[in-house]
Parts: structure tokens; sequence; C-alpha cells
């Protein structure tokens, strides 16, 4: 889809806010299980960066005019090792380019080590009023498998020093790791509840491609739960954040009434929007685009177009029907397939599998009420599954 037709489409969507996510590549090190686009480099040139972001966010917003912000979030990478001066900065020229929605959620992901921490007023006082924490473990022996360059004591301070000042604090656990038992981690899970935040993030370990950790499991060096031993700490998890009022909202994701990540559901509900920094994807309308990943070659694309775009491509009707279906399924809520066919254009009739969906029904792992369709929380353990036979297109 061309500039102009992209404007054209945006004028008629002139009241839909839009999120924004901005990527920051750098980290100290790599953890040997991420595969995000993430970099070590010796030194970063923040007067670059910040030229760099900044003509990057001019771009996006001239194609997506009249559109308040909803949402702001720094990813990466190690968002916290950016300058809150650079923070404030990024958020002062997207405030001005787009404005901003009542009520923006601004998040930024961060480590928790003290010197990350010592940051967060400066971070709060830029704009940040959402924070979501890489504690990862309760455990100093995890941490150290994990590749975290904190420990237990040092990430707890931070979690601390972050509840003072934010808004809203969340932080992510990585459970089902090697050899871990149920009881071990249903205390380390109570021990996360009774923190008191509001979000919690809690992921089963996986082993990604191209990671350190994918290199040990070909070896045979590393095994991870699975079958009924992940099962069963799948539904904990799930029975032990209901109990304390942090039901899932999504397959990994849990929060208490109203502190749902908006940034995110904007994702899951297949909403607009805007990526910017390397490797960053966004969706505007019917149109996807990708920025260049290595920190350099952006850098290099944005002095030469003043923009850091590598791809962009029309997503066509059943691309879109499926990537919204896959996408929401995800969620507690399910999807509403009169939704997926009017933004589709595919007949409602034809997103779906009605004969699996009756099957998976009959089973207790899917529920049909008028036109939205909603995974159980039987079906969530199965989601993997269930998705290939369920969704037609």
């Amino acid at each position: 889809m061309n500039h102009a037709a992209i404007l054209d489409e945006q004028r008629s969507d002139s009241v839909n806010p839009l999120a924004l996510y901005v990527h920051w590549p750098f980290c100290v090190s790599k953890c040997p299980y991420c595969d995000f686009n993430s970099h070590v480099r010796d030194a970063v040139d923040i007067d670059a960066w910040r030229d760099a972001i900044i003509a990057d966010l001019v771009h996006e917003a001239a194609l997506t005019p009249g559109r308040p912000l909803s949402s702001i979030f720094f990813g990466g990478g190690t968002p916290s090792l950016m300058p809150p001066a650079l923070v404030a900065d990024i958020l002062a020229a997207a405030d001005r380019h787009w404005g901003f929605a009542a009520g923006i959620e601004i998040t930024l992901e961060a480590n928790p080590s003290s010197v990350e921490a010592a940051r967060f007023g400066d971070l709060a006082a830029a704009g940040i009023n959402r924070v979501s924490l890489g504690l990862q473990a309760l455990d100093d022996g995890a941490l150290a498998f994990l590749g975290r360059a904190h420990d237990v004591g040092e990430g707890l301070a931070a979690l601390d020093v972050a509840q003072d000042a934010f808004d809203r604090v969340s932080f992510d656990l990585i459970y089902a790791r090697p050899d871990q038992k149920l009881a071990d981690w249903e205390t380390e899970l109570a021990r996360a509840l009774a923190f008191g935040t509001g979000h919690l993030s809690l992921y089963q370990l996986t082993i990604e491609p191209g990671t350190r950790f994918s290199t040990l499991a070909a070896k045979g060096e590393l095994t991870i739960p699975g079958g009924d031993e992940a099962a069963d700490l799948f539904e904990t998890t799930r029975a032990m954040t209901t109990a304390a009022g942090l039901p899932a909202y999504e397959i990994s994701n849990h929060a208490r009434i109203g502190e749902e990540s908006r940034h995110n559901l904007t994702y899951w509900r297949y909403g607009d929007y805007v990526g910017i920094g390397p490797g960053a994807h966004g969706r505007r309308g019917k149109a996807a685009s990708e920025r260049h990943k290595k920190p350099e070659n952006y850098l290099a694309a944005v002095a030469r177009n003043a923009h850091g775009i590598k791809a962009e491509a029309d997503l066509d009707p059943a691309t879109r029907a499926t990537e919204a279906l896959l996408m929401g399924l995800r969620l507690a809520e399910g999807v509403d397939l009169a939704a997926i066919a009017a933004d589709s254009g595919i007949a409602q009739g034809n997103l779906i599998d009605a004969r699996a969906a009756d099957q998976l029904a009959a089973l207790g792992l899917l529920t049909r009420d008028g036109t939205r369709v909603t995974v159980t929380e039987a079906g969530m353990i199965l989601l993997d599954a269930i998705l290939p036979r369920l969704v037609a297109i």
C-alpha cells in the first residue's frame, strides 16, 4: 500500500486511537533463552539515537494523522538503560505529533538492577506510568541458570523502588525450568503474589531457535518439563492467580480487573499500532511494516530515508482474519466473529471450522455465545492443538 492510500484510509479513521511501540535494542548481556532483537555494544551514541528514533516517529505520525495515542510501550532489549532525558524527548515528540488520549498508558520494560532502579524516579518524572520488571525468578540458582545479572535481593529491592515510583507495576517470572518441582513453583508463585502488584506475566520456559538454550537442548544438555508435568504447572499457576484476584486474561498474563496491559490488548485485539526502532513491527490499517533489525543498519536507513522501514506489505483479507483469530483466541474474552468478518471481508461462516468447533465445545474446550467464540479454561492448556483445528482460513 502506498503512502497516499494509507493517508486516505487513516483520514476516515481519525477518531480511532493508536498504540506506539518503541524498541531499544541494547542490553548489557544476552540471556541464553532470549530470541528478541537485542544487541550488546560497548558504547551507544545517545544523540544519534535520539535523532533517529524521533525522525522515525515523525515519519509514522505523518501516515497516521488525527489519531491520538492510547498507549506507548518501550520494549527491548533493555529500555531501562535509556537515559531518562531521552525517554522524555521521545514522549514529548509523540505528544507533539500525535497527541495523547486521556489516561494514556506508558510502559517501560526494566531490568531489576540497582543501577537501573536508581533511574526509576527520573523515568516516572519523564512520563512513564507503568513499568514491567524482568525479575524472571525468585531463586538465585534459577537466575544464574537464566543468565540474569541480578540476584533475588537486588531484584526485590528494585521492585520496592518501582512500586514507590510508578502508578502501575508488573513483573515477569519464568517457570517450567529444568527439574522444577510443582511444590517449589507453588512456593515461589505464592511469594510473588504476596508483593501486591496488579499484573503478572508468567511464562513457561520455551526453547527458542537460535538461542544458547537451543544449542544446549540439541546436544541433550538441557531438558525442560513437558507433558503432564508442564500441564500441572500451568493449571496450578492459573488456579493460584485466580484465587489471588489476578485471573488470566491472556494465556500467560494475569491481572486484577482494570490492570490489564492496555498496550498488549491492542495487539491481541488486532488493533492498530506503530512500531519504531530496530526490528520493530507495526500494523496500520491493512498494511504491516518492519524496521531494520541491526542497530547500525537501522541508523543508516533513517539517515538515508528519514525512517527505519525495511519492508512494508499489504495484509490480504485471509491474513488479517487469521491473525485476528490466532491473537484473539489467546484472550479469556475470546473473539467476535462478526467483527473479524466485518474487518476482513471474509464471510463469518468461513472463519472457523464449524464441525471442529462443535466437537471442541462438546469436550468443554470451547464455548460459543452468538458470534463470540471463547477457549475455555480447560482448553487454554491445549491452545496450540486447538488453533490448527479451529481456524479454517
